[in-house]
């Protein structure tokens, strides 16, 4: 049976740390603050001096690499990005980005800048390196998931605050995050308030990382000695599971990384836009042809229009509005293809972003008028605000048409 050893703190610079001894690997967890100078000082002190053979670290290879590389932002396909429908999850690396670096500005110390010393460390001394996080848009893709609509839209609201947001980081929330995950502190206080939000986050990945541990830095890949560094909120799960969990790590890893696809017959939106044609063609046939256009017009009108006015609000080029007001009306019968993402792919292909908007990005989010300024963050506005015009458009013209079909 694996045990655990203590926690002797001042072993690694006043650090948390367990070990945890299983089937014949000795794993060093250490606990850090993803904001503290001290626990850069202790990583690089562990991995100087310790006896490890393979270093973990609380990453994956995306996390890695915005760290590491600080012209990975400019190697984006956008195009890409919009054609796979990965727009919500831009935003959020975005948003998560504009936080980190708030963070730096006001303590002078750039957020996980231990695991990237850890990982460079190991490298530079021939040691094993293990990443051994989820990648943050399967993790924001199951969080989503967990929500309910209306968890949706407050976490989506603190994504576009959080993007947009230029004051100092409360103290408060500072010791938080010394204390648990920069995931969890980005997606502000509404993750401690919700349960289904810390299982995906927290307790998900603490699972995932200890098995991940097993896996990559078990006894079958020759390792002896892992040190793993994640961050203090993660340590105790994670020794935990690294303790008592029996199942593969074949089978819990795959599981973790599992999404819900989407459903091949999106039967809201079908429905949706029966009822709305069922309006429209009750207006032809009861009222006649004038009648029948007038709710064609409506519709027309609310979706078009709104979609317009947030593309418009956006700043976009007069083609994406004009491909927001063609393409919204026809939502309900596209649903697979949001408006937003027509106008942001007009936008990408008549303002291309050039190689200084993805390299000054961080800093231009940081102001509003850094937003209108830059082509990349022009491009998420037009996305975001078209499809908020088109939802909004698509249930006033919905309710209006149903309302007059009904009386």
């Amino acid at each position: 049976m694996p045990q655990p050893s203590g926690h002797d703190t001042a072993a690694f610079g006043g650090q948390p740390h367990r070990i945890v001894e299983r089937d014949g690997v000795r794993y060093t967890l250490l606990g850090t603050a993803h904001v503290s100078r001290a626990s850069v000082d202790a990583v690089r002190a562990a991995v100087a001096e310790g006896p490890y053979d393979t270093v973990a670290v609380e990453l994956d290879a995306g996390r890695l690499q915005s760290l590491s590389d600080p012209q990975a932002m400019a190697k984006l396909d956008l195009v890409k990005v919009i054609r796979q429908g990965k727009m919500h999850v831009f935003a959020a690396n975005l948003a998560l980005a504009a936080y980190q670096r708030r963070l730096a500005e006001q303590l002078g110390v750039e957020p996980g800048a231990e695991l990237k010393a850890a990982a460079h460390d190991a490298k530079a001394r021939g040691l094993k390196v293990e990443l051994i996080d989820r990648e943050v848009g399967i993790t924001f893709k199951r969080a989503m998931q967990a929500l309910g609509w209306w968890g949706r839209v407050k976490v989506g609201s603190g994504i576009l605050v959080g993007m947009f947001a230029d004051e100092e980081v409360a103290d408060e929330e500072i010791e938080r995050l010394k204390q648990g995950d920069m995931l969890e502190s980005s997606f502000g206080e509404f993750a401690s308030e919700s349960p289904a939000l810390y299982q995906t986050i927290i307790a998900e990945r603490d699972r995932y990382m200890a098995a991940k541990l097993r896996e990559h830095a078990g006894p079958a890949s020759g390792a002896r000695e892992v040190l793993a560094v994640v961050g203090a909120g993660h340590m105790a799960g994670m020794a935990r599971h690294l303790l008592e969990d029996q199942e593969a790590p074949s089978s819990v890893v795959p599981a973790l990384e599992q999404t819900v696809q989407k459903r091949k017959v999106p039967w809201i939106m079908l429905t949706l836009g029966t009822l709305i044609l069922g309006g429209i063609a009750w207006g032809f046939y009861k009222g006649g042809f004038g009648m029948g256009a007038s709710l064609l017009l409506q519709w027309a009108l609310w979706t078009g229009g709104l979609a317009g006015l947030g593309c418009l609000l956006a700043g976009s080029h007069p083609l994406s509005i004009l491909s927001a007001v063609i393409a919204s009306p026809l939502k309900p019968f596209r649903p697979g293809i949001p408006s937003g993402a027509i106008a942001a792919w007009v936008e990408v292909h008549m303002r291309k972003p050039a190689y200084g908007d993805f390299m000054s990005l961080r800093d231009d989010v940081q102001s509003l008028r850094g937003w209108y300024r830059n082509r990349v963050s022009r491009v998420l506005m037009t996305f975001l605000l078209t499809n908020f015009g088109s939802m909004i458009g698509v249930w006033i013209a919905g309710i209006r048409i149903i309302g007059k079909v009904a009386s």
